[in-house]
């Protein structure tokens, strides 16, 4: 009882993208890294009441190297934010990222010098999920959203084409100062897909600017650590980054 008996003539056509993506998506490997009170959800997660295991990722992998998902359980300190990106910037290609809980997405109810205000500062996020702390049905939805995510990603010629339209979108928001304008630039194009631009820099015009700049020259994600370092200069240089005591 297999496949194989309920295919005709035991011969399947596809593509190869279609392929390729269905064994990404039924292959996830994540990380085995946690934060805060959201790392507990998780681990329940893949004990045997939720059962991960029958989606195919079961397997919490120690080493950055083995993993392909990285779950944000928690809240981001600054401290702990360096780390985060060694550990992504360690994970082969191709690679995800959830934002699990509304800590990691936002900074939740900890709006201080001490927390990254959203996980997106940091590296790129493929998926949100909302709750504090989400449940593990919520997280099990969220990663079979991202299954879905996974699935529609082109590949070769597609996806650089995708990557063109984005950049050309982002003009065209750009362009549009006022909500108005920008809900007109929205019609008829697709959804920018979730990191495409951290929070912030939406409401930063400098920010945003060198955001398109950056995508036009394929390096968002040097453009991303540049800043955030250079955020993190500026309050050490306040004194903010020690709660204020020198």
């Amino acid at each position: 009882m297999g496949i194989e008996e309920k295919v005709p003539g035991e011969i399947l056509l596809t593509t190869v993208e279609s392929l390729v993506n269905w064994t990404r998506k039924a292959s996830f490997w994540p990380a085995t890294f946690g934060l805060a009170c959201c790392a507990i959800e998780m681990m329940s997660t893949g004990g045997p009441r939720y059962d991960l295991g029958r989606f195919g990722m079961e397997v919490f992998r120690a080493s950055p190297r083995q993993a392909d998902l990285m779950i944000v359980a928690g809240r981001v300190s600054q401290k702990m934010a360096p780390v985060l990106r060694q550990i992504y910037d360690q994970m082969p290609e191709p690679k995800w990222v959830l934002s699990m809980g509304v800590c990691a997405s936002s900074g939740g109810m900890f709006n201080n010098y001490a927390i990254v205000q959203g996980v997106d500062h940091i590296v790129p996020v493929d998926m949100y999920l909302p709750g504090c702390p989400p449940r593990p049905e919520m997280l099990m939805d969220a990663i079979l959203k991202l299954h879905e995510k996974v699935m529609a990603e082109p590949l070769g010629d597609k996806r650089r084409a995708a990557r063109d339209a984005l950049a050309s979108r982002e003009d065209a928001l750009a362009a549009f100062p006022s909500s108005n304008d920008a809900s007109a630039a929205r019609e008829g194009a697709s959804a920018v897909p979730p990191g495409s631009m951290p929070s912030s820099y939406r409401f930063n015009a400098k920010r945003r600017a060198q955001w398109l700049e950056a995508v036009r020259e394929g390096r968002e994600e040097q453009l991303r650590v540049e800043n955030w370092m250079k955020d993190r200069a500026a309050e050490e240089e306040r004194g903010s980054w020690s709660g204020g005591a020198r």
